[in-house]
């Protein structure tokens, strides 16, 4: 069974609510439970390369994504990311250049520690099916679909994805 890479960034999938200031923050990633809950048998390794909301993710910031995409050993990456900024990461990750990996990012608008009403499980176990399935190339999952990286983009007044 070959490997999956999974690297994390941040985004609404991994906030955390603060009960008492009413504030969303990062603390750690949850993808190690959410892939034992979800009874996954995948070989997956797990990597977190920074806990950011993606409106605040910097040039410097996406060089990082793109250097341990070019260096992973893994042919399959799933990158966990902030919905706002998805599509330019995505076009930088593809303007990169990397040949021979299916690279998918995936998100969520409600963060996974809201429990039931987050959509990260679903758009995390549709990432993992499509990295496994998809030629190499770049790509977004969401909301049950993938989009190629520059046919795609976010409606800000729903929330949702589509083809661009």
């Amino acid at each position: 069974m070959e490997t999956i890479q999974v690297f994390v960034t941040g985004g609404t999938f991994d906030k955390e609510y603060n009960l008492i200031t009413g504030e969303l923050y990062f603390k750690d990633t949850h993808l190690k439970e959410m892939f034992a809950r979800g009874r996954c048998k995948l070989d997956i390794d797990i990597k977190t390369l920074m806990m950011v909301d993606s409106l605040d993710l910097t040039d410097a910031d996406r060089s990082i994504i793109i250097h341990n995409c070019k260096r992973s050993p893994h042919r399959r990456i799933i990158l966990t990311h902030g919905t706002d900024r998805m599509v330019a990461t995505a076009t930088e990750i593809a303007r990169a250049g990397i040949e021979g990996k299916t690279i998918i990012l995936t998100g969520a608008m409600i963060p996974y520690a809201f429990g039931n009403s987050s959509d990260g499980f679903f758009n995390l176990g549709a990432a993992l099916a499509f990295v496994q399935t998809l030629s190499p190339g770049v790509y977004l999952a969401m909301n049950g679909r993938y989009f190629d990286w520059d046919k795609v983009r976010k409606d800000m007044d729903t929330g949702f994805f589509e083809e661009a």
